[in-house]
C-alpha cells in the first residue's frame, strides 16, 4: 500500500506522517497536509473511537487472548476529565535491534499501521527447520547469525563462484544470559573441522528428508552443501557449543550492503593502510564511514590484515557488529519514524530466518529482548583453535575451548556487569565462605534430574568410596529434569553444604539455603542437573575466561584492524 498522501510540498515520507496522540498515547497515521490533525481536518467527523482495524499486537508470552472472547469493555471517560497520557521517555519508546525497530510501526493502531504491518510481513524470508519454538523463552536464549556467501539471486553477483548454493562463511553463536544482563556471541571458524551430525530437511513438497551426517569434515559445509539448510548449521554449533540453540538469522552478501547503507554507514578503524584487490578494499590507515560495497568489502577482506587468513578476517567482522549495533543505538534509528521505517524495511528484506521467528510480530518480541543488553556488557570471541598439519583448516583448541564454553553454559560474563548485579552475585558467593564440616559429618541424599541414566548412583559411589561421605544416600529420580544442579540445605548445615560444594566444584548459584533450621540428622538435597558432567567433574564455570582468547568488547569504539 502506498502511505504517502499530498502534503503542501507534494511528497511526503510516510514515515514522517506518524505523530504523537497525547489523548490516546498512540502514534497516528496523520495523511492530511502537515499541522492539521484528523480532527481539524474534519470538524464534523464523528470520535474515531469504533470501527477501526488495528494492527496485530505483538505477540505476548503469557498473555494471549483466547480465541472467540472479548476483553470486557471499559466504562468511557467524559471528554472533559480525561487526563493525557503522559509521554514516554525516550529509553522506554527506543525499541532495540534491527528487529526491534519494527514495533514502532505497530503502535499507531490504524488501518494504515495494519497494511504496514503487512507489507513488512510480506518481506520475511522463512524456512521450515522441523522446529517451531517461541520467539522469546524464559532463561538464556541462544540464536545463530549466518553469513552466506551464496552468490546468486540480485545483488549477490560479481563474487566469483558463480552459481554456488552458500556455505556457513560467517557463524556467530549469540548467548544472551538468563537475566539479559550480559551476552556474549562466539564466531565459529569456517574453515574448523568438525563433525556434522544428521539433519532432517523439510523438501518443497513438506516431506522431511534425513541428510546424513559427516565426519571431519569443515564447518562451513554444514550449510547448502548436500541440501543442507540453516537448520543443519544450528545442530552442528549445538554440538560444539553444547548450547541449546532455539533461532536462526541468516544474510548473504546483499545484506550487508543494504543494512549499512539503511544505517547511514559504519564507522571502522584501519591500523594500516589496505588494498586488497581480491574484496576490493582499498582504504588507508585512520578512521572512516563505510556502507554498501566497501562495508561488504571490508567484512570479506583478509588477505591484507594480520596473517592473511579467516581468523583475521573475523576480527574485522566483529569490529562492524559491534560499530554497528553502536551506530544504530546511538544515532536517533531507534527514535526517528523516518530512519526507523527504512531500516525496518531493509532488515526485513534482507534476513532469511526459521518459522519460530517468522514475522513481525516474533521479531519484535525477539528483538525487545535482545536489546535489554547494555552494549558495554557484550563480548564477541572467536572459538579458540590451532592450525592443522595440512595448513589450510583449523582444530578445535580444547583446552582453552572447553572453559570458554563452561563459562557461556552458566551465563558467565566475559566482561564486568552492572555494580548491582554483581552486588547481588557476590552475595550469592558468599554462601561458599565459611568452615567445611569433615567429609564424614555430611549427610546427603542424591536425586537425579540429570536426563542421565544412574547419573545419581554414580555420584553416590563416588562421595562414599572416593570422598569419604559414608552418610549420602540415592534419592531416586527427581520430580523433573533441571537445567542446573541444586543443593538445598538449612542454614544450620551450612559447614556441611560448604563441603559437599568443595567437592562436587558447585556454582554459588546452586547453592539453596533455606530458612529454618533443620533436625540434627536430616539430610541435605542435592539435586543433579543437566550440567552434570559425570562424578568427580567440577559442575562450577571459570569465573575469567582463559588467557589469550581473542576477544572484541561491543561498546568498544577504540578497536583498529591491524
Amino acid at each position: 500500500m502506498d502511505a504517502q498522501g499530498p502534503g503542501r510540498d507534494g511528497d511526503i515520507d510516510p514515515a514522517d506522517q506518524w505523530v504523537f496522540d497525547p489523548n490516546t498515547g498512540n502514534y497516528e497515521l496523520r495523511l492530511n497536509p502537515a499541522g492539521e490533525t484528523a480532527a481539524a481536518a474534519e470538524p464534523h467527523a464523528a470520535p474515531r473511537t469504533t470501527g477501526r482495524r488495528r494492527a496485530p499486537e505483538p505477540e505476548s508470552r503469557g498473555r494471549r487472548r483466547a480465541a472467540g472472547k472479548r476483553e470486557p469493555e471499559k466504562a468511557a471517560t467524559p471528554a472533559s476529565r480525561r487526563k493525557p497520557k503522559p509521554k514516554k521517555s525516550k529509553t522506554k519508546k527506543a525499541l532495540y535491534w534491527g528487529s526491534g525497530t519494527l514495533a514502532f510501526l505497530l503502535v499507531g493502531g490504524s488501518a494504515a499501521a495494519y497494511f504496514v504491518y503487512q507489507h513488512l510481513n510480506g518481506n520475511i524470508n522463512k524456512v521450515d527447520i522441523g522446529e517451531n519454538n517461541a520467539a522469546v523463552t524464559d532463561g538464556p536464549m541462544n540464536i545463530v547469525l549466518i553469513g552466506t556467501d551464496r552468490r546468486d539471486g540480485k545483488g549477490n553477483e560479481g563474487y566469483g563462484d558463480a552459481g554456488s548454493v552458500g556455505h556457513a562463511d560467517t557463524t556467530l553463536v549469540m548467548h544472551v544470559s538468563g537475566d539479559r544482563t550480559n551476552a556474549t556471541v562466539l564466531s565459529i571458524p569456517r574453515d574448523m573441522i568438525t563433525d556434522i551430525p544428521d539433519c532432517t530437511s523439510i523438501q518443497e513438497d513438506g516431506k522431511k528428508k534425513v541428510i546424513p551426517g559427516e565426519r571431519e569434515a569443515r564447518f562451513n559445509t554444514s550449510l547448502g552443501q548436500q541440501e543442507r539448510d540453516p537448520g543443519c548449521t544450528m545442530k552442528t554449533a549445538e554440538k560444539i557449543t553444547g548450547l541449546d540453540i532455539t533461532h536462526f538469522m541468516m544474510a548473504d552478501f546483499n545484506a550487508v550492503k543494504s543494512m549499512s547503507t539503511a544505517v547511514g554507514g559504519v564507522d571502522v578503524c584501519l591500523a594500516k593502510d589496505i588494498n586488497d584487490p581480491k574484496s576490493h578494499l582499498n582504504l588507508k590507515a585512520g578512521k572512516h564511514n563505510i556502507k554498501g560495497e566497501q562495508a561488504l568489502a571490508f567484512v570479506r577482506t583478509r588477505h591484507s590484515v594480520g596473517f592473511g587468513g579467516d581468523l583475521d578476517r573475523i576480527k574485522l567482522q566483529q569490529q562492524f557488529l559491534s560499530s554497528m549495533m553502536r551506530k544504530m543505538k546511538g544515532n536517533g534509528t531507534l527514535s526517528s519514524p523516518s530512519k526507523m521505517w527504512g531500516l525496518a524495511n531493509t532488515a526485513t528484506k534482507a534476513l532469511t530466518v526459521d518459522t519460530g521467528i517468522g514475522s513481525v510480530d516474533k521479531l519484535v518480541s525477539l528483538g525487545k529482548a535482545l536489546g535489554k543488553v547494555d552494549l558495554k556488557n557484550m563480548t564477541f570471541t572467536t572459538i579458540p583453535v590451532y592450525d592443522n598439519s595440512d595448513g589450510a583448516t583449523v582444530l578445535l583448541d580444547k583446552t582453552k575451548a572447553e572453559p570458554l564454553f563452561d563459562m557461556v553454559q552458566q551465563d558467565v560474563s566475559l566482561t564486568e556487569v552492572k555494580k548491582k548485579e554483581k552486588a547481588a552475585k557476590d552475595k550469592q558467593a558468599a554462601r561458599l565462605k565459611g568452615p567445611k564440616a569433615d567429609a564424614a559429618e555430611v549427610r546427603a541424599k542424591v536425586l537425579n534430574g540429570s536426563g542421565q541414566t544412574g547419573a545419581a548412583q554414580e555420584t553416590l559411589d563416588w562421595m562414599q568410596n572416593t570422598e569419604g561421605m559414608p552418610l549420602t544416600s540415592n534419592g531416586g529420580n527427581a520430580p523433573a529434569d533441571l537445567e542446573k544442579t541444586t543443593l538445598e540445605y538449612a542454614p544450620n548445615q551450612a559447614d556441611q553444604a560448604r563441603r559437599l560444594a568443595d567437592s562436587m566444584g558447585l556454582p554459588a548459584s546452586a547453592m539453596k539455603e533455606g530458612t529454618k533450621d533443620a533436625a540434627p540428622k536430616a539430610e541435605m538435597t542435592l539435586t543433579l542437573g543437566a550440567d552434570f558432567k559425570g562424578a568427580g567433574t567440577p559442575i562450577s564455570a571459570p569465573t575469567e575466561a582463559p588467557k589469550n582468547i581473542q576477544k572484541v568488547e561491543a561498546d568498544d569504539k577504540n578497536v583498529c584492524a591491524k
